[in-house]
C-alpha cells in the first residue's frame, strides 16, 4: 500500500500542481492584459491628432477665405454683368422712344427678356444662382450662412464701386433677394 499510496499522492500532486498552474497561467495572463492597456499611451496619439487637427482647420480657413474671396469676385462679376444689360435694355428702350435707333423686335425682345423677372440675369435667377454657389462654399453647412452672406454683401460694395456710381435698381433687389434667401438657409427655413 504505501507504493500505491506514494504513487496516488504524486499522481494528486500532479493534478493539484497542474489546477495551481493552471490557476496561475489565468491569473498572469489576465495583469498582463491590463499592463498592457495600462502601458497603452493615448496622449501620443492625441498630440498627434491635435497637432492634425490645428492644421486642418487652418488648411480649412485658408480655403473658406479662398473660397469667400471667390464668392465675393463673383457677386461683383454677375452683378456688372446685371448692371450693364439693365443699361443696354434701358439705353435701347430709351433711344427707341427717341427715334434715335431703329431695333428689330427680336433684339430689343431679346435685350428685355435677359433682365425680365424669368430672365437670366432677372432677380429670381440672379440671386438663385448666388445662393446656390454660396451653400456649395461652404459646403452645404448652414451654419456659414453669415459668412456667406457678408461675402455677397461685400461683393455687392465693390460691384457698386466698380460701377462708378449706384447700380441699377434690379441689382440692389437682386441683393436683397439673395440675403434673404440665405437668412432662410440659415435659420432653417428653406
Amino acid at each position: 500500500m504505501s507504493v500505491n499510496g506514494v504513487t496516488g499522492v504524486r499522481s494528486t500532486y500532479a493534478l493539484t500542481e497542474s489546477v495551481e498552474l493552471e490557476k496561475k497561467n489565468s491569473t498572469t495572463n489576465e495583469p498582463k492584459q491590463e499592463t498592457v492597456a495600462a502601458t497603452y499611451e493615448k496622449s501620443e496619439g492625441i498630440k498627434t491628432n491635435k497637432q492634425q487637427d490645428r492644421e486642418t482647420i487652418e488648411r480649412l480657413k485658408a480655403d473658406a477665405e479662398q473660397r469667400t474671396a471667390s464668392l465675393r469676385s463673383l457677386v461683383e462679376k454677375m452683378l456688372l454683368k446685371q448692371g450693364e444689360q439693365v443699361t443696354d435694355a434701358t439705353d435701347i428702350w430709351a433711344l427707341l422712344r427717341e427715334g434715335k435707333v431703329t431695333v428689330d423686335p427680336e433684339t430689343a425682345a431679346k435685350a428685355a427678356s435677359e433682365i425680365a423677372e424669368d430672365g437670366y440675369w432677372g432677380v429670381e435667377q440672379t440671386s438663385e444662382r448666388l445662393v446656390s454657389f454660396a451653400k456649395a462654399l461652404a459646403g452645404n453647412d448652414s451654419s456659414k450662412a453669415e459668412a456667406m452672406i457678408n461675402a455677397v454683401k461685400k461683393g455687392f460694395k465693390e460691384a457698386t464701386k466698380a460701377w462708378g456710381g449706384e447700380l441699377p435698381e434690379i441689382c440692389q433687389k437682386t441683393l436683397d433677394t439673395t440675403i434673404e434667401k440665405l437668412n432662410k438657409w440659415k435659420d432653417g427655413l428653406e
